[in-house]
């Protein structure tokens, strides 16, 4: 076994989850607890990435569910996986920063994908990306994602999803093919 799947539990959020979910996805992506990992957006966004009623709205979904990853006894990642048809959607991906570039990430994405296939038998996985995030969309490529070059606009005037601090944020979607 892959050393960075070692102890790891998958398993569906819960409601009493959030509160857990919303503290992870934060400190991976926004002020400066993220900027021990990588994946940190906070020169780009300021104000928060989700809050309790976007993570209870993904664990609620009927087309999908929250994934987390425990190890020790502790949700240490998650992964959003919402069913679309022929595609699945993959988005609320965060890894706990004190654990990012340990081949982590790696892990979960393949567990993801394959739990897609198999509950969904789609073709495809979906995911949105802000398009100036370079070091990401070129993880994503390593991991088989392609970009698509297909964009939406980030929703400024929208706190719920982040102060941008710049006038150029859009949204890229990035295609794998399921084998």
């Amino acid at each position: 076994m892959d050393t960075a799947a070692a102890g790891l539990i998958f398993r569906d959020a819960s409601d009493a989850d959030v509160d857990e979910l919303v503290a992870l996805i934060e400190s991976a992506y926004r002020g400066d607890a993220s900027r021990v990992g990588w994946t940190t957006e906070a020169d780009i966004l300021q104000g928060q990435r989700t809050d309790p009623e976007g993570v209870l709205a993904v664990i609620k979904s009927p087309d999908g569910r929250l994934l987390t990853v425990e190890q020790e006894g502790r949700i240490v990642a998650c992964c959003q996986l919402e069913h679309r048809g022929d595609h699945a959607y993959f988005g609320m991906f965060a890894v706990s920063p004190r654990l990012q570039g340990a081949g982590l990430g790696k892990v979960i994405i393949a567990e993801a994908e394959r739990q897609a296939r198999q509950a969904w038998g789609v073709t495809e996985m979906h995911m949105t990306v802000i398009s100036v995030r370079d070091d990401l969309i070129g993880w994503y490529e390593r991991r088989g994602y392609r970009r698509t070059g297909r964009m939406t606009p980030f929703p400024y005037g929208d706190e719920r999803f982040g102060i941008p601090q710049r006038d150029d944020l859009q949204f890229e979607l990035l295609v794998k093919e399921l084998a």
